[in-house]
């Protein structure tokens, strides 16, 4: 942005206004102005500092910042970062050997931040968890916390321990989706 145009403008302005007062006004004004001038420029740039504050605070978490190059200002705006859209995790059709993830944290381990949700469960499929439950000698909400952890960090059950894979009809391995 070249602030040229308005320093000389401010500076028409001050000439016009030292007419008024004659010969001595307008010679005192002239010598005024040079020395004037980078002040002017000083507190122009202030201004639009100031308002591009005011303006990176109304477009959080984007920014506009003011940069001086020479005796101009430049404007240099930072978008927000756009929200990247929501992709499926594609399954190759040959998965590579991949070690195991690791087992998920105990359903009772407490890292200070809860949340609650209100979540409708079909009846059989409700009657199923609390068997599985159970089965594992857990809560029905500690077996789901489980079972959500479970399926967010790797889609593998771990194996509880003294319980084997293989342990029959009490069993349950893998997940439908």
């Amino acid at each position: 942005m070249d602030l040229t145009p308005y320093v000389e403008n401010l500076r028409h302005e001050l000439a016009v206004a030292a007419d008024t007062g004659g010969d001595e006004a307008r010679a005192l004004a002239e010598r005024l102005t040079a020395p004037l001038e980078s002040a002017t420029r000083l507190t122009l740039l202030n201004v639009l500092s100031a308002a591009m504050g005011e303006v990176t605070r109304e477009l959080a978490p984007g920014s506009v910042d003011v940069r001086l190059r020479g005796l101009d200002p430049e404007f240099v705006v930072t978008p927000p970062p756009a929200p990247e859209p929501f992709q499926e995790p594609q399954t190759p059709v040959t998965a590579p050997a991949v070690p195991a993830p690791p087992p998920p944290p105990p359903a009772d381990a407490d890292d200070g931040a809860m949340a609650r949700i209100n979540f409708r469960l079909p009846a059989h499929l409700k009657g199923r968890a609390e068997n599985a439950a159970a089965a594992e000698g857990l809560s029905v909400n500690a077996w789901l916390v489980r079972a959500v952890s479970t399926a967010l960090d790797g889609g593998e059950r771990a194996s509880t321990p003294g319980r084997s894979k293989d342990s029959g009809s009490r069993g349950f391995t893998g997940w439908v989706r």
